[in-house]
């Protein structure tokens, strides 16, 4: 369990002023570092996801369909697609407030232009180059080329190719979002009555056991009224587009949200790391009805359809895909805070590490997956080699270009010293 005299640090400090009596601030010195490793857990799984595309026996999903097809790494990619991006996005709201609260509101802007903002902006034309050029190779093969969901180019604004740096451009609308609420909550709220309303609701809803179906309800309904949406696409991620769809507006926003009460009322986090075991036993059952409701296993060869309509399809899997995200989302909290609360330099290196691979690897993947595509390899070994062969460098890059360079400084606020082990601990907030 998390170390009692972290506890007592943490639920001992000084109230800021704007917070109700129920909330307890984070002492400036004190992080927590399961919170953090899943932080860089969820990032370095998009790695992992973003391999497994080629592989998913979804015709037309990615740009390469890889000849050998696995319902196994379709499981994988399934079940990493419920749960990561509202797992990053709380975590982005969590370490959002302590950063607000530690560095004042314009050396917070100031930070996150910085470090979201200009890796957003120099990233795109980086690796959206290479991309485009790897689909071009793909094109010449039979089982490759652009998707059917992607624009022309050039785009037409507003859409726009974001590709994997979305959620770069999600967190600075979430950001600003965020900051313009609060400055009116503030406003309208100089008592501080209303902030003790929330965080008592926030806190009910989250001791309540039907915390999950309630935090699912605004993403259910926005799922059940999407004529176009399926199982199989989760949240539907605005990587086309300069304006953000409701559901990723909803889905995100929510966790964001989410994120920000629970750094107000911190001990709420204790809640999630004693029930971790139940909610992860729901959140595989959950996640296993879900992936045969999506599909995926009915384009095996003989496999047999579902008796459902279009419509009550949709609506079954919005009322089950819904609440899986949320209790997937705490089962991956809880078994942090459960297992990892104690210092790991290597869990604290590849959260610092995390940032930077995820932002470079995706060309880096694609053209490994165009490369092995037609070798008459199981689709798991050919996998596994993407990941063998692109990680090394991955990391190395990282080590000798980013870790101790500027670019360190822009991507997690500060360069680490070269003095130190290349796990060594350092001080400061985790990056969302």
């Amino acid at each position: 369990m998390i170390g009692q005299t972290v506890w007592q640090k943490i639920l001992s400090s000084q109230h800021e002023p704007s917070m109700s009596p129920l909330a307890a601030a984070t002492p400036v010195s004190e992080r927590l570092h399961a919170l953090d490793a899943v932080r860089g857990f969820a990032l370095l799984l998009g790695i992992v996801l973003h391999a497994i595309m080629s592989f998913v026996p979804v015709p037309r999903l990615w740009f390469i369909q890889d000849t050998h097809p696995s319902v196994a790494l379709g499981l994988l990619s399934f079940t990493i697609h419920v749960f990561r991006m509202t797992t990053f996005f709380l975590m982005a709201g969590f370490f959002a407030r302590m950063s607000f609260h530690r560095r004042g509101a314009w050396d917070f802007v100031r930070d996150r232009l910085q470090r979201i903002g200009l890796p957003l902006v120099i990233g795109w034309p980086i690796v959206f180059t290479p991309m485009a050029l790897i689909v071009i190779w793909a094109s010449s093969l039979a089982n490759g080329g652009p998707t059917s969901g992607a624009r022309g180019w050039p785009p037409a604004l507003p859409n726009f190719p974001l590709v994997h740096l979305w959620f770069l451009y999600v967190l600075l609308e979430l950001y600003v979002a965020m900051l313009l609420l609060r400055s009116v909550i503030a406003w309208l709220d100089a008592s501080g009555t209303l902030r003790t309303v929330l965080d008592r609701l926030f806190a009910w809803i989250m001791r309540n056991p039907l915390a999950t179906p309630v935090l699912a309800i605004p993403i259910g309904i926005a799922f059940s009224l999407d004529q176009r949406w399926i199982t199989a696409m989760g949240v539907r991620t605005p990587d086309q587009s300069l304006v953000t769809n409701a559901q990723a507006w909803i889905g995100f926003g929510t966790a964001f949200g989410v994120g920000w009460l629970l750094h107000r009322q911190i001990d709420l986090l204790r809640l999630l790391e004693r029930r971790w075991f139940p909610h992860l036993l729901l959140a595989v059952g959950l996640i296993l009805i879900n992936f045969v409701l999506s599909g995926v296993t009915s384009s095996a060869p003989g496999a047999p359809r579902l008796p459902l309509s279009s419509a009550t399809l949709r609506l079954v899997s919005a009322i089950l895909y819904a609440p899986a995200i949320w209790i997937s989302t705490f089962a991956v909290l809880g078994l942090a805070l459960r297992f990892m609360s104690g210092f790991s330099p290597t869990w604290r290196y590849l959260a610092d590490a995390s940032y930077w691979l995820y932002l470079i690897h995706t060309p880096i993947v694609m053209a490994l997956q165009v490369a092995v595509s037609q070798l008459d390899w199981p689709g798991p070994i050919k996998f596994a080699i993407i990941l063998v062969v692109a990680l090394p460098p991955m990391l190395a890059s990282y080590h000798l270009l980013v870790r101790f360079t500027f670019v360190g400084v822009v991507l997690n606020g500060r360069r680490a010293p070269r003095e130190t082990a290349p796990a060594a601990a350092v001080t400061g907030p985790a990056v969302p």
